[in-house]
């Protein structure tokens, strides 16, 4: 229990390293979380706190994500293989001075991910995987610059797909709309989650359990685990200076999901049914959020 445990004294350096004295700072900070904490709810801890300077960094990474995604979404047409926009990522994010966050990671092949139809997340881009006429894939780019890192990802619809396959889309991209709305500071991730899963379930989808949201910004993947099937009043907390995405995964079927046994990476649904998804990410502002990638 760290912020229960740990006292500063009032005029020495605050630890978010701004220079300021503590009680100038971060002191009535501390001690709304430790009311929060002794009544029982998960804080975050000062480690996933960002500074000012901290958030500007991941502003950077994120001028770059976004400018790949806006390319792929420019370039992607049918016949266009997923590698070829592999290709693109790579071109864009190293002629920007940033790094693919995804390349390597934990054995990970490719510079981006590549989800089509079917495949709800870490489709790994390939020659052998051609966009056909009708497709929906799920672009999800992550960039490093100067340590720090972006993500966010878009579904894009390639030539004519099925009003049911758009509509899957949209809602989609509406799950994560909600999410954005409900971040609000010192609520818990618990009430953003169940709003986002609720829309979910009115328009007839279902949400993964397995795979959710994470923080995000000093390290590629921070606490805390983001759920979108969670409960109001549970979760970690919501506290200014945190970064985490938003990024529902939105079935048509059921929930249940299978990891493809040979590549070890790709997720698809385990009934075959179609699967969308949408990410941003967020900065938890005083009086909401503010999207940092998108």
């Amino acid at each position: 229990m760290e912020y229960v445990n740990k006292k500063y004294d009032r005029n020495a350096p605050c630890w978010c390293g701004s220079g300021k004295k503590y009680k100038k700072c971060h002191m009535h900070f501390d001690e709304k979380l430790r009311e929060f904490e002794f009544e029982g709810f998960e804080v975050p801890s000062r480690s996933i706190i960002k500074t000012p300077e901290q958030v500007q960094g991941i502003r950077e990474s994120a001028k770059i994500n976004m400018a790949v995604l806006d390319a792929i979404e420019k370039e992607a047409h049918v016949g266009m293989t997923t590698l070829q926009i592999d290709e693109i990522v790579n071109d864009i994010t190293y002629s920007m001075g940033g790094i693919p966050a995804d390349l390597n990671y934990g054995g990970y092949p490719k510079s981006i991910c590549t989800s089509v139809n079917n495949e709800v997340c870490h489709g790994i881009p390939s020659e052998k995987v051609v966009l056909k006429d009708g497709d929906i894939v799920n672009i999800d780019a992550s960039t490093i610059k100067d340590h720090f890192f972006s993500d966010s990802s878009r579904m894009l619809c390639i030539g004519d797909v099925s009003e049911e396959h758009r509509k899957l889309v949209q809602v989609a991209k509406e799950c994560v709309e909600i999410g954005v709305e409900h971040v609000k500071p010192w609520t818990c991730l618990g009430d953003m989650g169940n709003a986002v899963h609720q829309h979910a379930l009115e328009n007839g989808y279902s949400i993964v359990w397995e795979f959710g949201g994470h923080g995000c910004g000093v390290e590629f993947h921070e606490d805390p685990f983001v759920s979108y099937v969670s409960e109001p009043g549970t979760e970690m907390l919501m506290v200014p200076g945190m970064t985490f995405t938003i990024e529902p995964m939105v079935n048509m079927g059921k929930p249940d999901v299978t990891v493809d046994k040979e590549n070890g990476w790709t997720v698809y649904t385990k009934d075959g049914s179609w699967s969308a998804q949408w990410e941003v990410q967020v900065l938890v502002t005083e009086d909401g959020c503010e999207i940092l990638c998108r």
